[in-house]
């Protein structure tokens, strides 16, 4: 099974301000607010969700194709993934726009200010899956981006025959009920987290239910409560997926999109939806440990080691360590 991953891709900078942004907001001036905050700091960090997706995907072993638009500032970034074993041949880089940024600034209250541009993001409805060579026996992601490129990804692959996972996550308030119909059509893996669902139903007029019903496979992730698979055969039951414990709670952006591309691995490696849900579970334990959403790292073998320790032997994972590096 070959991987393609479309979504965002983009750089966050992360801020500290050192005191409150309560402190420095007149409540009778802010009709003509004019504020300014000196950080103390600030970090660049690779992000998107398609990268995040990506790069859970290469550490475990796989070398996914991420199509997706970036800006000229963008040559780091490919390098970097490139030396991951990330195939980023499908990424287009587009001349005199920047890759879409988000700029976070968080104080010691923990409240944000937070700025998102779209910069090269907005192109990448001109991207296609078409002419890359998949088959039916290939998965397409497609995770949030341009609301108009998730579309054509949908409709590009529902008439070529390519399974695709559909993932709205946070371009879900943004699309419209058309937009997640259009997502929904035909779909083979639907994920979210508990909110988009409730989100979802609001804007499409149906239930929970039913919308976990259009998918043959459906995930619906719950926090610190775990998450839970359901299949068109489960009644509404669905199997329940354990967290994994967690050394310190660093920074919790990413876990879904790590989540995500440890489920999809383990898809493409052909095993149960239990240990599908628990290797997704590890992967995405990983990122919250760490600061960033591509910044964490492990090999193999202590992915496997942890899995073990966490949930006991699998006889599936630990065919992972017949990869393991000489």
């Amino acid at each position: 099974m070959r991987i393609v991953v479309t979504g965002s891709l983009a750089y966050d900078y992360i801020m500290n301000f050192p005191g409150r942004f309560t402190d420095h907001i007149l409540a009778d001036k802010t009709d003509n607010l004019s504020v300014s905050f000196l950080v103390d700091s600030m970090r660049r960090l690779r992000g998107g969700v398609a990268g995040n997706i990506a790069y859970t995907l290469a550490l475990l072993g796989e070398r996914p194709l991420i199509v997706a638009t970036a800006g000229q500032d963008f040559g780091e970034y490919r390098t970097w993934m490139d030396q991951q074993g990330i195939d980023v041949s499908g990424i287009v880089e587009i001349t005199n726009e920047f890759t879409a940024s988000c700029f976070i600034n968080t104080d010691v209250a923990n409240s944000q200010i937070v700025a998102f541009y779209t910069g090269a993001m907005a192109y990448a409805k001109d991207c296609s899956v078409r002419d890359i060579g998949l088959t039916g026996n290939d998965l397409v992601i497609i995770s949030p981006t341009d609301p108009e490129a998730m579309v054509r990804y949908t409709d590009e692959c529902r008439e070529l025959g390519i399974p695709f996972l559909f993932d709205p996550g946070k371009q879900t308030p943004r699309l419209d009920a058309e937009q997640i119909m259009a997502g929904l059509e035909g779909v083979h893996i639907l994920i979210g987290n508990d909110y988009e669902f409730a989100m979802m139903a609001q804007k499409t007029g149906r239930s929970e239910a039913d919308l976990i019903a259009l998918a043959p496979l459906t995930i619906v992730t719950r926090g610190e409560r775990g998450s839970v698979i359901y299949t068109n055969d489960s009644d509404g039951q669905g199997i329940d997926i354990p967290v994994v414990p967690i050394e310190e709670v660093r920074d919790p952006t990413g876990a879904g999109d790590a989540y995500l591309g440890g489920f999809a691995f383990s898809l493409a490696r052909g095993f149960s939806l239990p240990t599908a849900g628990r290797i997704a579970a590890l992967a995405s334990a990983y990122t919250i440990e760490e600061s960033g959403c591509q910044e964490h790292h492990y090999t193999l073998s202590a992915f496997v080691e942890r899995f073990t320790q966490t949930f006991g032997p699998s006889s599936e994972v630990d065919t992972l360590l017949e990869h393991v590096e000489k």
